[in-house]
């Protein structure tokens, strides 16, 4: 084994990775919501003022102790590295939320901001280390640009989920099944096609999250709102426990 694949600190990443993933994403949408939403009343006759930053601010702290613990630490570690990524798409979702509605950017522009962010942050770390697979991760600076890369992927997505699910009005469900129909797709241009992993490894990560946000957004919104209408905190403890990572997440 080179000495590159021992130092790596991200999982392998197979069928067991995207499976705990798009659970995470799922994880992070209702546990977002179960904050800002219920805990401080969003969506309630009597709102927190500001729940929505409120609940970024939350989230976005225990994602930076996170991210530093990982960068620090040694070796990789499953726990560690899940909970940042639990952390990274809660924070996403209260961030996304923040930008929709508290400052009116809407779905679709919030989706367009945060897409030239994404774009913008990889451009960047190639320029730098000149790849962005994630094989190379296992140095501090190229641990900062793949947690960056990801905390505004984990955002996209909640705001690409959510203009999907209500602005196409195709529903969670329908959106759902498109986020799906392109993971699909993507998985077949890895097995039939010569296309960069890197790209296909990069838009697969991207899309599992709206997957995950609608998903999640089928669970706990009401029924009036095409919702089961599943207590969030419930389903978050649900998630939590399916999302237990396997012997899939040994190290790359």
């Amino acid at each position: 084994m080179s000495k590159e694949a021992v130092l790596s600190k991200v999982p392998a990443v197979t069928l067991g990775f995207w499976i705990i993933k798009i659970l995470a994403t799922t994880l992070g949408e209702t546990g977002g919501d179960a904050v800002t939403m219920s805990w401080l009343g969003e969506t309630t006759a009597h709102p927190n003022p500001n729940g929505y930053l409120i609940g970024t601010a939350i989230f976005f702290s225990l994602l930076a102790a996170f991210v530093a613990i990982q960068i620090v630490a040694k070796k990789f570690h499953p726990f560690l590295y899940w909970a940042t990524i639990v952390a990274s798409t809660t924070a996403g979702t209260t961030l996304a939320d923040f930008a929709d509605r508290s400052l009116g950017i809407g779905y679709t522009g919030g989706t367009s901001v945060l897409l030239a962010c994404v774009l913008l942050t990889l451009a960047v770390w190639y320029r730098v280390e000149g790849t962005v697979s994630v094989t190379s991760v296992n140095r501090p600076r190229v641990e900062a640009f793949y947690w960056l890369t990801i905390t505004f992927s984990q955002t996209l997505g909640t705001a690409l989920g959510d203009w999907m699910a209500d602005t196409s009005g195709l529903g969670y469900l329908g959106a759902a099944a498109v986020f799906g129909g392109g993971l699909a797709l993507l998985a077949l241009a890895y097995y039939a096609t010569s296309l960069s992993r890197v790209a296909l490894f990069w838009a697969a990560f991207i899309l599992t999250r709206p997957l995950g946000a609608t998903v999640g957004d089928f669970f706990d919104k009401p029924f009036e709102h095409g919702g089961l209408n599943v207590s969030r905190p419930v389903a978050t403890a649900i998630i939590a426990v399916a999302m237990h990572p396997s012997g899939e997440s040994a190290p790359r």
